[in-house]
């Protein structure tokens, strides 16, 4: 192989770091048929936990779905997993895919930061960006679903584990595989700091990490909603994908149908947007805790009016079930101690309860300037934050996703569409992807981010292995090459993945600790490659056994694999 555009993408492939997806694409959407084609997810069918599922209806399958993921994986944002490369390194292997500036500005590990939102919150701290000073950035990488399952054998975790694209990518494949959710009707969506999926089922479902988010859930004020709409309120959506392709807010040509697209857009602004009813108000102020001091409640102690600040009102309801909802209102008030309440009006304070009959007797809009208008005009005088405390109202009904301009790209489709339906079994799915490579990148670049050597060049995956490993690395430094192979002979001879072609990268090899005689010779080779950069090492496969021959040393490993590649030379960094 030649073309080092096509080397950089299909090693991108194998390694799924968040870098790499935000250059190519399309890899997100083949993170999501591997996990297709993978066995797992099949397996996951015959978990006595779906029972009955063919009997239930899409909704009931997800929300089911949704438990099992919560009860077998959990959220890691552990971002010393994969190791670590600098910001030079990274500029210099995409210089020729995307300008630097761009970079910056729309990837969280080159300094994006977000709008004010972000740096209010210090969100490289959140995400523990933070610890990396200067020019070191961490390898965010996004892992298949065997590696998702690997975790288990990682001190501390006693299931799987995955962060947020991960996460998605899984619950678009367990979506389609279990939940027979059609193609059609996942999309993903990409920002800088996260991932999550859209299900254009019923009034549209969000995938958030692990859980699952309704609309009435999106405008509930809840802090599982908040965390979700943290992304869609704040950041811009830089890549969506579905099974027609994708569009990128940078790259001028989208792959992803126009129809397809626009129906998106429709949902999804439908989905984050909604009339301002009584609930709504509650949900609100609950939600926006920098206006809660702009309202007080009108509450009635032995016939006579008092008053008490929402956020007063709001604390009290941490440690009760009742809420400040008017079905609930009346209970929430009686756990309250009466020195709470004022005989008279707080002064610059709305009182609540005239906006929630304002709102009850008057159906308004909050993307209607008029309706808006209204509530400025009744309340404006009463606070002196009423205008702001509206707009963020506004913004509380109305979210608008700020998603990639279709009027400026070019619309460029796959030659041939993926034509992967739910009524396909696995092996059916994986014949039709291999038969359109030629024409569709997606399920070309779907095999590389399965593994299977045996479908795809080897040079890619070894170029990955050699290249984006430095945990191997790092973790071996202190040991001798005598140390090294003997411990890498007691691990367990046992592959994470369970394909005879299918393989690991060094560095899950060495994290999850166990490995097949291949994968143990490419770890091998990963580190003595750094140290000896200029020594000639070349693997041979065959005859049960890996050997990893460096000079005139020879190091054999068993092997289970059957490779239709058997010699690999080990390029030069």
């Amino acid at each position: 192989m030649t073309d080092a555009r096509d080397l950089e993408r299909k090693s991108s492939a194998v390694t799924l770091s968040d870098m790499e997806i935000f250059i190519f694409p399309e890899l997100l959407y083949s993170l999501v048929l591997a996990n297709i084609m993978s066995p797992r997810i099949w397996q996951w069918a015959l978990d006595p936990w779906f029972d009955g599922f063919d009997r239930m209806k899409p909704y009931r399958r997800i929300i089911r779905l949704k438990q099992y993921i919560m009860d077998h994986y959990a959220f890691n944002l552990d971002l010393d997993t994969w190791g670590l490369t600098t910001k030079e390194r990274e500029i210099a292997r995409f210089k020729d895919f995307i300008e630097p500036e761009t970079l910056k500005q729309s990837n969280a590990l080159f300094g994006y930061e977000g709008d004010k939102y972000y740096f209010d919150m210090d969100i490289r701290t959140h995400f523990g960006l933070n610890k990396y000073a200067g020019n070191v950035i961490p390898y965010w990488k996004t892992e298949t679903v065997e590696a998702m399952d690997a975790f288990r054998y990682k001190p501390n975790y006693a299931g799987g584990a995955g962060e947020c694209v991960s996460l998605a990518a899984l619950y678009a494949a367990a979506l389609f595989v279990v939940a027979k959710v059609p193609l059609r009707d996942i999309y993903l969506m990409a920002t800088p700091l996260h991932s999550q999926n859209f299900i254009d089922i019923d009034d549209g479902i969000l995938t958030n990490n692990r859980r699952l988010v309704t609309k009435n859930m999106w405008f509930n004020g809840t802090e599982l909603s908040a965390q979700a709409r943290r992304a869609l309120e704040n950041e811009q959506v830089t890549v969506l994908t579905h099974e027609t392709g994708y569009i990128h807010v940078v790259y001028d040509d989208a792959t992803i149908d126009r129809n397809a697209y626009s129906h998106f857009a429709e949902r999804l602004a439908a989905y984050l947007k909604t009339e301002i009813e009584e609930e709504t108000l509650g949900n609100f102020v609950r939600h926006t805790r920098s206006i809660q001091k702009c309202f007080q409640i009108r509450w009635s102690l032995h016939g006579v009016d008092h008053y008490i600040g929402m956020d007063r009102a709001l604390a009290y309801e941490e440690s009760t079930s009742y809420t400040i909802s008017a079905n609930t209102r009346d209970k929430l008030m009686a756990e309250i101690d009466n020195e709470e309440f004022q005989p008279t009006p707080f002064s610059g304070r709305i009182i609540f309860n005239d906006m929630e009959a304002l709102v009850k007797n008057r159906k308004l809009c909050m993307s209607a300037e008029a309706d808006v208008n209204i509530l400025m005009d009744q309340f404006a005088c009463e606070c002196v934050n009423a205008r702001m405390a509206i707009e963020h109202l506004r913004k509380f009904c109305c979210t608008r996703a700020r998603l990639p301009d279709a009027t400026s790209k070019r619309f460029l489709p796959a030659r041939e569409p993926l034509g992967v339906d739910v009524r396909m079994t696995r092996e059916q799915i994986i014949t039709r992807l291999g038969s359109i490579r030629s024409a569709n990148s997606m399920a070309d670049m779907a095999f590389h981010s399965y593994r299977d050597l045996n479908c795809i060049e080897a040079e890619p995956f070894i170029h990955a292995a050699i290249q984006r490993n430095p945990v191997s690395i790092e973790g071996a430094k202190k040991m001798d090459v005598a140390a090294i192979v003997k411990s890498l002979g007691d691990l367990p001879n046992d592959s994470i993945y369970d394909d005879s072609g299918r393989l690991a990268q060094p560095d899950e090899v060495w994290n999850y600790g166990r490995g097949d005689g291949v994968e143990k010779a490419l770890l091998l080779a990963n580190i003595l490659r750094n140290r000896m950069p200029e020594e000639q090492i070349i693997i041979e496969i065959g005859m049960g056994k890996a050997t990893c021959k460096v000079g005139i040393k020879d190091y054999s490993f068993a092997s289970g694999k059957q490779l239709k590649s058997n010699v690999w030379q080990i390029p030069r960094i």
